[in-house]
């Protein structure tokens, strides 16, 4: 089972890569004009913003298999349109919107099905293990992704590429959605909405924690941008340099998670974020191109650390009949934060320079992070450990 659950969520990842990736290439190819670009993407992300609530409440109400099942079968036949669209020499921007807004409707249902399905099958000591697996599975399928996307676009062409990212999906549901589980009920409507924001207040830990991720999110899209530029004077190759041992560390932390013997497994969580402060001062100070990518690095590695014990130590506190809602404020703060640090990155920099937002952005992301260690239940040693090290 833990196999199936790696596999499905490696060809989901993957798929959900490339996406990004292919509708920006297959815009800039056509159009080529970027409030066009800036339209069908905004129309990925915004049904999915809105609609990641209710998605925990459906998540919550039927079998996560299911969820999932018809989730990614919906992402399919998106995506398998775009690719006929494409290969018939049709290429409206309008039907590329609407088809990237289903698209985005439908990951909004399937995301928070999928912490659902890993803990109604995996439990005890093993859900670590399998959370580790199923980082590494994914964060390999989404730095790929990119690569993959270009070379099929400019191999073969747009429209393959579309197909073939269809067929992932299409993988990944029959893969996921054979993942048998048992039902749990939950109320429906506001009711369920409501119930779910009272489940999140009444775990400081966890919403402290989200806010925490949202300004760490916000503080990478300022780093994503602005590391570019600023990373240019070592060399045109250093920023490529600098995300490959960002990449490096991200799997090194992932593969570490399930082998130290971490008794305070919120607290880690807390620690690993804050390392994203380094590369942050790395740029503000500014230090050269290979001090930056050494201080990313071990950011990421705090990143591969954070990832799998989060999500197994909220599918350990969190009951599994609000498991979904729960989570669906978690990928809201996530998905929601990251651009906004994207889009105000530049304006921020000309109109106060690069220093001040990445000094401030590197404090804030620290102070952020670290502020969860103020809440008792974080400071408490889980019992028994999450994973004891391997000898």
């Amino acid at each position: 089972m833990l196999i199936r659950l790696v596999i499905g969520r490696a060809l989901s990842a993957l798929a959900t890569a490339l996406i990004p990736t292919t509708l920006t290439l297959v815009v800039l190819m056509g159009s080529g004009d970027a409030a066009d670009l800036g339209i069908v993407l905004a129309c990925e992300l915004v049904p999915m913003l809105v609609l990641l609530p209710f998605g925990g409440v459906v998540a919550d109400r039927f079998p996560p298999e299911r969820v999932v099942l018809f989730a990614d079968l919906t992402r399919c036949a998106a995506q398998a349109a775009i690719g006929v669209e494409l290969l018939l020499g049709v290429e409206r921007i309008a039907d590329l919107a609407v088809l990237a807004a289903v698209t985005g409707a439908a990951a909004a249902f399937g995301t928070p099905a999928v912490p659902r399905l890993v803990a109604a099958t995996v439990e005890g000591a093993a859900r670590l293990r399998a959370n580790a697996r199923i980082g590494l599975a994914t964060s390999l399928s989404a730095v790929g992704a990119p690569a993959i996307a270009g070379a099929l676009v400019l191999g073969v062409g747009p429209g393959w590429a579309s197909l073939f990212t269809a067929v992932l999906f299409a993988a990944s549901a029959f893969t996921l959605g054979g993942v048998r589980t048992a039902r749990a009920a939950a109320p429906t409507g506001a009711h369920s909405l409501l119930s779910g924001w009272r489940e999140i207040r009444q775990r400081p830990w966890f919403l402290v924690s989200v806010m925490g991720h949202g300004v760490w999110h916000f503080c990478a899209g300022l780093f994503l941008t602005l590391g570019p530029l600023l990373t240019v004077r070592s060399g045109e190759a250093m920023w490529v340099i600098i995300v490959q041992c960002g990449t490096v560390g991200m799997l090194a932390g992932v593969f570490a998670a399930p082998r130290l013997p971490i008794r305070r497994p919120l607290a880690g969580c807390a620690v690993g974020a804050s390392l994203y402060a380094a590369p942050l001062a790395a740029l503000a100070v500014p230090l050269n191109g290979w001090a930056v990518a050494v201080a990313y690095a071990v950011a990421m590695f705090g990143l591969g650390l954070l990832v799998p014990l989060w999500e197994t130590v909220v599918a350990d506190r969190i009951p599994v009949e609000a498991l979904g809602r729960v989570r669906s404020f978690d990928s809201l703060i996530s998905f929601a934060t990251r651009p906004l640090g994207l889009a105000v990155a530049a304006p921020l920099a000309g109109w106060a320079g690069t220093a001040p937002p990445l000094w401030i952005a590197a404090v804030a992301v620290a102070a952020a992070s670290l502020s969860v260690l103020g809440v008792r239940e974080v400071r408490t040693p889980a019992a028994p450990p999450l994973a004891a090290p391997r000898r």
